[in-house]
């Protein structure tokens, strides 16, 4: 019996539309990383992790449908930076805030 996991992560990729959104959500991301480096007092870690998370993730779901594998690695390792992400407010708050 295969896993429910293993059907999620490594299923086709979604097509266009996903990767349209994950890659408009990068795109905010990265504009407001830099707005608020320009011109605020200081820029936070956190969007740049949420950035790379969604454009990681858009990449996986742009991928043809016959990339599964490439897919799940995508998504694996966009969890493993939003992970990351949660480590880090966890043990060092200072750096994301």
């Amino acid at each position: 019996m295969p896993s429910t996991v293993s059907d999620v992560l490594f299923s086709e990729p979604s097509g266009r539309r996903h990767a349209a959104v994950m890659f408009s959500g990068a795109l905010v991301l990265l504009s407001l990383y830099v707005y608020y480096t320009l011109f605020g007092e200081s820029a936070s870690l956190g969007g740049v992790f949420l950035m790379v998370g969604c454009a990681l993730s858009g990449l996986a779901e742009s991928l043809p449908k016959e990339r599964r594998r490439t897919a799940g690695v995508l998504r694996l390792t966009a969890m493993f930076v939003l992970v990351c992400l949660l480590g880090a407010v966890v043990f060092a708050p200072e750096l994301v805030v």
